[in-house]
């Protein structure tokens, strides 16, 4: 999956099990059930992500997906949209260290941000009709938002599809990716 990119997957594993743990961004429970549940759970999104792709992470965090998905897929272009100043620095100093030239760091609420991105994704960030409504103004028309949820997905698609028709969704799907001990689902929203 990261191929001769292995090596920067694992410094980044490093820098969320130390200064991640440290800094608060990865609970210190989650360091030993990184790769699984963090890593790979991220990474397995990937064939959906079109080449050569613009990329925006709204809620990035410490990172995930955005950071996994710059280092396994160097052609990505990718912004990590992040309100909190600690958060941001953390991300600053993990693409300049990992050496990730085509990643962004932007210090904003997503609903400040006025560009627009073939992809937009977020993981863990807020319930689906509350994220779409800040994440799909950022979506260009015939670009997608990539939700990555958990086991209510479905539920919560039933419960917004008509506020996210209002809002520009053309179509609408729930999928499971990777052959996990518990598969990534992924809202998938066309705009």
């Amino acid at each position: 999956m990261f191929a001769e990119r292995l090596s920067l997957v694992e410094r980044y594993v490093d820098l969320l099990t130390t200064a991640g743990v440290a800094r608060g961004l990865i609970g210190p429970r989650e360091a030993p059930r990184l790769w699984e549940r963090h890593i790979l759970n991220c990474a397995v999104v990937l064939p959906r992500v079109p080449t050569d792709a613009t990329v925006a992470d709204v809620g990035s965090g410490a990172g995930l997906p955005g950071i996994v998905w710059a280092i396994a897929r160097p052609d990505l272009t990718v912004t990590l949209i992040e309100p909190l100043l600690r958060r941001t620095v953390f991300l600053e100093e993990v693409v300049a260290e990992l050496g990730l030239e085509r990643v962004t760091v932007l210090r904003a609420r997503a609903e400040e941000v006025r560009e627009n991105f073939d992809v937009v994704t977020a993981r863990a960030v807020a319930p689906l009709e509350k994220l779409a409504g800040w994440c799909l103004p950022l979506v260009r028309r015939g670009g997608v938002l990539l939700a990555l949820k958990g086991q209510r997905a479905e539920e919560e698609v039933a419960s917004s599809q008509v506020s996210l028709r209002k809002m520009g969704a053309t179509d609408i799907v729930v999928s499971s990716y990777g052959d996990l001990l518990v598969p990534t689902t992924v809202v998938e929203v066309t705009r």
